[in-house]
């Protein structure tokens, strides 16, 4: 059996551009992607803040050290500049893997630099 866990989280990053007439995905700049171990054309969950909307996407890898969240396409609709979103990664391993597994947390100010990188420690909640 597998199960799907959360891998790594960009948490409060801004929505610096959201292009419609894009071809589907989200542009994330390259050094997030490093630090949140998430690959370009990774599926992935998207959560707005300011509005509630949910939802998924690829990555497309965005210009090195530029802050860049670019919502494109359809998706484009569900965002506006500025907007905070939650960006989350997933993976698939065993229920052995599951237990031991440590999600990365990568707490992001309003220019899209890491200010914190939290190492979820397994099944524990916060209180």
């Amino acid at each position: 059996m597998l199960r799907m866990m959360m891998n790594s989280k960009l948490h409060r990053a801004t929505v610096t551009e959201a292009d419609l007439n894009y071809i589907g995905s989200i542009t994330i700049d390259s050094d997030l992607l490093d630090a949140a171990g998430m690959l370009p054309n990774e599926k992935v969950h998207v959560v707005n803040n300011n509005n509630g909307e949910r939802f998924e996407t690829y990555i497309i890898a965005g210009e090195r050290g530029s802050g860049v969240i670019c919502v494109n396409g359809a998706a484009a609709r569900l965002v506006q500049k500025g907007d905070i979103v939650i960006i989350l990664s997933y993976v698939y391993m065993t229920n052995e893997e599951a237990h031991i597994h440590e999600p990365a947390v990568l707490i992001m100010d309003e220019y899209n630099k890491v200010l914190q990188t939290i190492v979820e420690t397994p099944f524990t909640t916060v209180i």
